[in-house]
């Protein structure tokens, strides 16, 4: 990137501090919108969903005090479960091979994420797997979010791309992840992979207004 393409200093302390430190500036409206998914949203991961045999059903009984102190934002408790319920470690190393014990890696990457262990966060958010598109979306963004701060500019930026794509329609969250994959890419000096992300961002959601995408493409030389 040339210094004439670059943001005014505060501008770009500004934009960094908005994708590469996202997780920090807005964890706590993301914790109650993973909850939301998760636990309201639809029944994805209800309990009766979990409960398939004895086993699942001390394992999603067991999650509910954990998933309580999660929605209550004591992402530590949730984590490590108090002196009488156990948290999602508890939960994950008890009853592995078990919804239950997939579901809890998920917030345990969340909660570590929070926490500011993003080596731990990446570790739990890598072994949760599902089908359901949009909680796939989120957690390839959330361990974009923590690969990001990890400084693996590289990783991050595929990530978020990846994550933009499995649920298209999610007009909120999927320009957020193409905006953060293209501002990750300019920061790198990749100016053609920046230019494909924001003009994905125009064609698709023309109604994302949360930065304006042409002073991105124009300083990049794209005025199309």
């Amino acid at each position: 990137m040339t210094d004439k393409n670059k943001l005014p200093v505060a501008e770009e302390r500004d934009t960094v501090e908005k994708v590469t430190g996202f997780w920090n500036q807005y964890s706590k409206q993301i914790l109650i919108g993973i909850a939301a998914i998760l636990i309201v949203g639809g029944g994805i991961f209800g309990y009766n969903y979990l409960i398939s045999g004895p086993n699942e059903k001390k394992a999603s009984e067991a999650m509910r005090y954990a998933e309580e102190y999660f929605r209550q934002d004591s992402v530590r408790l949730a984590l490590e479960g108090d002196n009488l319920n156990p948290g999602f470690l508890k939960i994950i190393s008890k009853y592995s091979g078990t919804k239950a014990a997939n579901l809890a890696h998920f917030y345990a990457g969340s909660c570590y994420l929070t926490m500011g262990d993003f080596k731990n966060a990446v570790k739990h958010l890598e072994d949760f797997s599902t089908s359901e598109p949009l909680v796939k979306a989120r957690a390839k963004a959330l361990l974009a979010d923590a690969d990001s701060e990890l400084n693996k500019k590289e990783e991050a930026a595929k990530l978020y791309k990846e994550a933009a794509g499995i649920f298209e329609k999610d007009d909120f969250y999927s320009p957020q992840y193409l905006f953060r994959a293209g501002y990750l890419y300019e920061s790198m000096g990749k100016t053609k992979e920046a230019i494909e992300m924001y003009k994905m961002i125009k064609e698709k959601y023309p109604q994302y207004k949360e930065y304006d995408i042409d002073k991105y493409l124009g300083r990049l030389g794209n005025t199309e």
